[in-house]
């Protein structure tokens, strides 16, 4: 069945692309974006109508899952199509460590397995944490740092991290992401002899939540906005290992935030940075939509993990919960289905096999992730997967369509009914009628 999919969708893309050849890929990373976006439907007052846009030419996957809940990692699992307890990579590294890694476990990064199959390959922005490794594709844009910064901040101080929110600059053009879009959009103006990896990366909403007044201008006022579930008592029932892994003292808390009147002020910063992101990317749509390339081409649009903004009294990433490790992930192109949904749980190392498979590459044997396109295809069909995430090697979460286990590195556990409690508010792994379910979800954590 699944063969006869995959011939299915590839007989789509032949017939679109009759003589123009290989389909090329446009490949957008965002940075620290959590499923606020309009069409994931995680905050009622977002504005995104590019990604939006894109999500109604292509599928959405509406329960996409990272593999750690940090951006190195993770994006070192997407790009290698490992998991991170196989690459043994548990914290930021610089990208040619991360190339030499995965030549060492026997493997090329995603951009370089297009290469050798013929692809040009072109990056900008952060698309492995810092670009990509030096010399690795054809043409680099580079990747500039996550300011400018106003001196010496607006709202939070601290040495290790760069939590602020504010309105700076005071132009677009002053921004990395602003330029970075160009650069994309400069690209797909030219013409290319073969076929193109195109990897744009922008780093909003990131922090510092620092963009132009326009863009704050834009959302909704302060005291009409939705703040995100909060329950002040919801760590009653997590183990006492949990917050050690959790929390860290550099980040604002809800308590904080409540008692200083920030929370509204950070969450308006928040989406007035996701606007913001979302017109760059529009830019790099709109000049795709206008170029030569508009009919061959497929979009693949994905963020590293998500991000708590009060939810479980956090403002942070790198946690095992449903806010750090969902993200935002999409697909369109030529003879693909459109303005579709799929709500099976799947995962970011899910996409390098994807890729291949779209664009008739050969297969990687050293993924482990598993192709999409059944589901690009028939997106309610039973797919019995989990989504494996970790954080520092021993903690893990295994995530269902009805339930997230945790189990953290001293044995101690969180079990979560996804479907009942969306919130994770009510840990259920006491329950004796549970154990078995337990069990079968503990089957799928690393040795």
């Amino acid at each position: 069945m699944k063969k006869q999919l995959i011939l299915c969708l590839f007989a789509f893309l032949i017939a679109l692309l009759g003589a123009q050849g290989s389909p090329n890929v446009l490949f957008i990373s965002i940075d620290d974006l959590n499923d606020w976006p309009a069409v994931f439907k995680g905050h009622p007052q977002a504005k995104t109508p590019n990604i939006d846009r894109l999500a109604e030419r292509g599928t959405l996957f509406a329960d996409a899952h990272c593999q750690f809940p940090l951006c190195g990692p993770s994006r070192a699992s997407l790009m290698s199509g490992m998991h991170t307890t196989s690459l043994e990579f548990y914290t930021h590294m610089k990208d040619e460590e991360l190339q030499k890694r995965a030549h060492e476990k026997g493997t090329l990064l995603m951009h370089e397995y297009f290469s050798k199959h013929g692809y040009k390959t072109m990056a900008v922005g952060k698309i492995c944490h810092e670009h990509v490794p030096e010399g690795s594709v054809d043409i680099s844009g580079g990747r500039e740092p996550f300011g400018p910064k106003p001196k010496p901040g607006f709202k939070w101080k601290s040495d290790i991290t760069s939590t602020d929110w504010g309105a700076w600059p005071e132009r677009d053009e002053d921004t990395p992401d602003f330029r970075s879009a160009q650069w994309a959009v400069e690209r797909l103006n030219e013409k290319h002899d073969k076929p193109f990896l195109l990897m744009a990366g922008f780093l909003r909403p990131h922090v510092p939540w620092f963009v132009p007044q326009k863009w704050f201008d834009k959302q909704v006022d302060t005291k009409s906005l939705t703040l995100p579930p909060y329950k002040p008592d919801d760590w009653d029932d997590i183990p006492p290992f949990a917050p050690s892994v959790a929390q860290e003292p550099q980040y604002p808390t809800t308590e904080w935030a409540i008692e200083n009147k920030e929370w509204e002020n950070i969450v308006q910063a928040y989406l007035a940075c996701v606007s913001f992101v979302d017109a760059q990317v529009g830019k790099v749509l709109d000049a795709l939509e206008s170029s030569e390339y508009a009919d061959n081409t497929i979009v693949y649009l994905w963020t590293d993990h998500g991000y708590h903004l009060g939810e479980k009294g956090l403002f942070k990433k790198v946690t095992l919960w449903d806010r750090s490790t969902h993200v935002p992930m999409m697909i369109a192109g030529p003879g693909l289905p459109q303005g579709q949904v799929c709500d099976r749980v799947v995962s970011l190392i899910d996409m390098y096999p994807t890729l291949l498979d779209l664009c008739d590459l050969p297969t990687n044997p050293k993924n482990e992730g598993r192709s999409l396109t059944p589901l690009l295809e028939r997106p309610n069909d039973a797919w019995n997967h989990h989504s494996l995430t970790t954080l520092f090697r021993y903690n893990h979460s295994v995530t269902t369509e009805q339930y997230r286990y945790i189990r953290y590195e001293d044995g101690s556990e969180e079990l979560y009914d996804r479907q009942a409690d969306p919130n994770e508010w009510t840990n259920l792994a006491s329950k004796k009628s549970l154990k078995g379910v337990k069990q079968r979800l503990a089957k799928h954590l690393p040795n």
